[in-house]
């Protein structure tokens, strides 16, 4: 067994920050989990009382955020790990999604994410030790019809945890891109947004993309309590990965991406060099 461990994880009332601060209990180490409501935190905090801990904290709350982090390294101890979970999907067609919706999505998704980061790394930097896991998606790598706000959420937190991942990795600190596939996890279900159709002409591309994601909703492949003991290895692991996909439809979807990408620089290359001075 690895050597226990202080984990930080937004979102455990759910989905797969539920699945890893279970895992995570269940192995020895001590959670630190955000939650919404009070309910949350007492329902939270009876799962283990001495190592289970909870804070109300809403990531878009970001005035609140630094706070919050100061009280947990005060008052639990320091944060060896940051797992910024919380988040939700937007499903709509790009024409017809609100200009609000997006700014809603990129709040949770990336702004909260991010505020979470900056008020972790001071403390991590002092020690000269801590590993931050971002959950992304294999919709940070690939793009599909109707889910464009939440994608680019996506492939925005990617960017950012490689480039910050590299201005820390002096100073002993990881970061993990962590792109899950399809699991049995509560987002195409009830956590997942959806904008209302309008525009006819989008019906025979997106109605049937809609229709099987709700239908497949709860019965996907993935199972949440493997891909939690996927990342507490990570998390254990003395060279853990920039980046990590999880599910076999993650990485053979990711797969063709980069196949098909390099097909089309390769066919524009001349196009491409032609640029230069």
């Amino acid at each position: 067994m690895s050597p226990s461990k202080t984990l930080l994880i937004t979102g455990v009332s759910s989905g797969f920050g539920r699945a890893l601060a279970l895992e995570a209990l269940g192995t020895g180490h001590r959670v630190v989990g955000t939650v919404r409501n009070e309910q949350a935190r007492r329902e939270f905090e009876a799962l283990a009382a001495e190592n289970a801990t909870a804070r109300i904290l809403d990531v878009t709350d970001f005035d609140a955020i630094d706070a919050v982090v100061a009280d947990i390294e005060r008052t639990v101890g320091p944060v060896d790990v940051l797992v910024n979970n919380a988040g939700y999907g937007h499903e709509g067609i790009f024409e017809e999604s609100p200009l609000a919706d997006m700014r809603r999505q990129f709040d949770v998704n990336v702004f909260g994410a991010v505020a979470m980061m900056k008020a972790v790394l001071p403390y991590m930097r002092d020690r000269r030790s801590g590993h931050i896991l971002n959950i992304t998606s294999m919709g940070g790598h690939i793009m599909l019809p109707g889910i464009s706000y939440y994608c680019g959420s996506k492939f925005a937190l990617e960017g950012i945890s490689e480039s910050v991942g590299k201005e820390v990795k002096p100073f002993g600190i990881t970061v993990t891109a962590v792109a899950p596939g399809s699991f049995r996890t509560d987002w195409a279900g009830r956590s997942m947004i959806r904008t209302p159709r309008s525009i006819a002409d989008y019906d025979g591309l997106f109605d049937p993309i809609r229709e099987a994601r709700q239908q497949k909703s709860g019965k996907q492949l993935g199972d949440p309590a493997k891909a939690a003991r996927a990342m507490l290895h990570i998390i254990a692991s003395d060279a853990p990965p920039a980046h990590l996909l999880l599910g076999s439809d993650a990485i053979d979807l990711v797969r063709q991406k980069w196949a098909s990408l390099a097909e089309e620089i390769d066919r524009w290359e001349t196009v491409t060099r032609s640029t230069d001075g």
